[in-house]
């Protein structure tokens, strides 16, 4: 989707198995604080992300969504699917097009398989950084420095940028406003306090973001279209506002 050349070692198996640990250890930390599954939040975020995992083509995964009770404004999806939501964001994404855009960025990492590639990214880091010591640092005492400013960092950055924007063009797909996106990363940025040195950090600035959603925009506004959206939308609107019978 991006026309990047990336390098990748690691197998669908190996990367199963990573995430099958880390699923695990993300269980146990959260557990007292992980809404029910018939939870107005969680049911919220599984219709959202269906939408966005229907345009991906990634039905096949074994989904599933959690939704931990903090204050903590983040998502994240691990390998495999499945997917975590954290409260504290969801003000934030502030309706169904925000939280799409919070979705479509994390579901695209797993359709770009960036898990996989940082790590196979990271061995060639970790050579490259012991042939650096060698040569030019025996005492190894700048290694670590050049590894994460020079190595780690812009790259963990390439790869949100990424995200970005394949979640935008996902999001439209599955028709959802991609003209959100701009509000919902502006409203994080307000959030935010103190200086940030997008350097130091492995993300893009949220200002950053929203230049490069920006860029992006006419584009994802002709794949909403195509998408035959607005058809689509009036029709949801037109079940979700109809009186409904109860048994």
């Amino acid at each position: 989707m991006t026309g990047r050349t990336r390098f990748m070692d690691v197998s669908l198996k190996q990367e199963e198995s990573m995430a099958k640990e880390a699923y695990n250890q993300v269980m146990r930390q959260y557990q007292n604080q992980m809404l029910p599954a018939n939870h107005a939040y969680t049911l919220y975020v599984k219709r959202v992300a269906a939408r966005i995992i229907k345009a991906a083509g990634m039905e096949n995964l074994d989904w599933e969504f959690h939704v931990i009770n903090s204050n903590e404004k983040n998502a994240f999806v691990l390998p495999g699917g499945k997917v975590f939501v954290f409260t504290g964001i969801l003000p934030i994404a502030e309706n169904e097009n925000g939280l799409a855009t919070v979705l479509g960025h994390e579901i695209a990492h797993q359709l770009a398989r960036h898990s996989a590639e940082k790590l196979s990214f990271t061995k060639v880091a970790i050579f490259l950084g012991l042939m650096f010591s060698v040569i030019f640092d025996p005492s190894y005492s700048v290694q670590r420095i050049v590894m994460d400013l020079g190595m780690m960092l812009p790259f963990s950055r390439k790869c949100e940028t990424e995200a970005d924007k394949i979640g935008l063009q996902l999001m439209a797909q599955a028709c959802f406003d991609p003209r959100e996106s701009t509000r919902m990363w502006t409203r994080m940025s307000d959030t935010e306090r103190g200086l940030s040195l997008a350097f130091l950090n492995t993300h893009p600035a949220s200002k950053d973001r929203v230049t490069n959603l920006e860029k992006w925009m006419p584009e994802a506004m002709d794949t909403w279209r195509k998408s035959d959206c607005a058809t689509t939308n009036a029709y949801a609107d037109m079940f979700n506002k109809a009186k409904l019978a109860y048994w």
